[in-house]
């Protein structure tokens, strides 16, 4: 950095030439004579003007702005801002599709909030509580938004919303970890033994959501609705049950299983650490912000794909689903970017189990208490036959414990040919 006389610049007693390769005096206090001196940054000092000569007391704002912008770091947080947007595009009744995506991007650093208290929370407890507590918390964005979808009766939106966060975790966030991390180290590890595990998991999953769809074929209309409903009650409180197992498997009786593989990076927690009360009134606020922006962005769905033209199968499976998904999709991609494959996978592939094993059976058995009607897992054929497929293709990719950055771009070309399909299907009837 230097200052310079300006007139004596002028009078070429100094030329700026010789700031600009690095010398630098202090403020010289023998010119009294000299009206104004020039703050003058010896960074790229000639950004805002080809001539070496600047006019008299012109300040050079170039370096300034840089130091600034390399010290401000773009942020998830920044999108709180659209909490008061949303609200005020509610409350003025602007157009649907405004107060939908405003609400949406405003619930996105809600729900990165509410998994990192939950993770801070889990670092100060056993490993049983820390998964008990982000089978709990860590799809809580998604179960918020569904919860408010399911009492203002928009069933269709709440099964799209079920799949759709499951295809996001296992093709979208997956694919785009693998593509990022194979651009940058070509070949990925991790364990091949948790992705099996993970992967069976999924298709007990698949199992279990196609067989109310079966079932409907065996009975008449008048037979099936009370009969189906009984099904999912008994189907829900089963998955429950398996989950709550696979935790025990995960965590207590073969935990070797999910070790990180040779050439994985380890999971580590960076940055501070948070106090409890500190983690505890995060995810209680940070809720209570998820919770009423998602009734704001429901409020507005019906009415985004009426101007739109979407159907509510495509909202919910793409739209609210990457938006309930955003934190712990660019957690996923974060770490597969950083060749930590292990976590990666268990980020993507964890959270859509916990969608299909914890968060649906949770909301069909809510669904009794605060619904119009209660929900069933009784999917289209549609629905169903992209779950599968999603389901299939994740064995073939990730069964074999490598990654690089074609397989991911399969990943994300089958969640865009998917999506493609809903959103070309106006309505998807029953």
């Amino acid at each position: 950095m230097g200052f310079e006389c300006c007139a004596c610049a002028q009078e070429g007693q100094r030329p700026r030439s010789a700031l600009a390769r690095g010398a630098s005096r202090p403020p010289p206090a023998s010119h009294p004579e000299c009206p104004t001196f020039t703050y003058a940054p010896t960074l790229d000092i000639r950004l805002f003007s080809q001539s070496p000569q600047f006019p008299k007391g012109q300040f050079v704002l170039a370096p300034v702005i840089r130091t600034i912008a390399s010290r401000v770091k773009p942020s998830i947080n920044w999108l709180l801002a659209f909490i008061p947007i949303s609200i005020v595009l509610e409350r003025a009744h602007m157009a649907p599709p405004l107060v939908f995506f405003a609400a949406a991007l405003a619930i996105i650093p809600a729900a990165s909030l509410i998994v990192h208290a939950t993770e801070q929370i889990s670092t100060r407890t056993g490993d049983a509580v820390g998964g008990l507590l982000n089978a709990t918390f860590g799809n809580a964005p998604e179960l918020i938004i569904a919860t408010v979808a399911l009492k203002a009766g928009l069933i269709d939106l709440v099964r799209a919303s079920i799949i759709g966060a499951i295809l996001g975790n296992l093709l979208l966030a997956l694919g785009v970890a693998m593509l990022l991390g194979g651009i940058r180290f070509r070949d990925q590890v991790y364990n091949a033994d948790a992705a099996r595990v993970y992967s069976s998991m999924m298709l007990l999953a698949v199992i279990s959501l196609i067989i109310p769809g079966t079932f409907e074929g065996y009975f008449s209309d008048a037979q099936y609705t009370p009969q189906v409903q009984h099904l999912n009650t008994a189907l829900a409180i089963l998955l429950l049950v398996t989950y709550a197992l696979y935790l025990v498997f995960m965590l207590k009786t073969h935990p070797q299983l999910f070790k990180s593989a040779a050439g994985s990076k380890p999971e580590h927690h960076a940055g501070p650490v948070w106090s409890v009360p500190r983690a505890i009134a995060t995810l209680v606020g940070a809720s209570v912000v998820a919770a009423f922006m998602s009734e704001v962005l429901v409020g507005a769905a019906e009415g985004t794909g009426k101007a739109l033209g979407m159907s509510q199968a495509f909202i919910g499976l793409v739209l609210v689903a990457i938006v309930g998904g955003a934190a712990e999709s660019l957690s996923a991609i974060a770490a597969g970017r950083k060749n930590k494959m292990d976590l990666s996978l268990g980020i993507a592939l964890g959270s859509s189990i916990q969608i299909a094993l914890f968060v649906a059976p949770v909301l069909v058995l809510l669904s009794w208490l605060i619904a119009p009607v209660p929900l069933t897992l009784a999917f289209h054929r549609a629905e169903v036959g992209a779950l599968f497929l999603t389901v299939l293709i994740g064995i073939v990719v990730s069964g074999d414990g490598r990654a690089n950055w074609y397989r991911g771009t399969q990943l994300i070309v089958v969640y865009g040919a998917i999506a493609l399909m809903f959103y070309f299907v106006p309505e998807v009837s029953r």
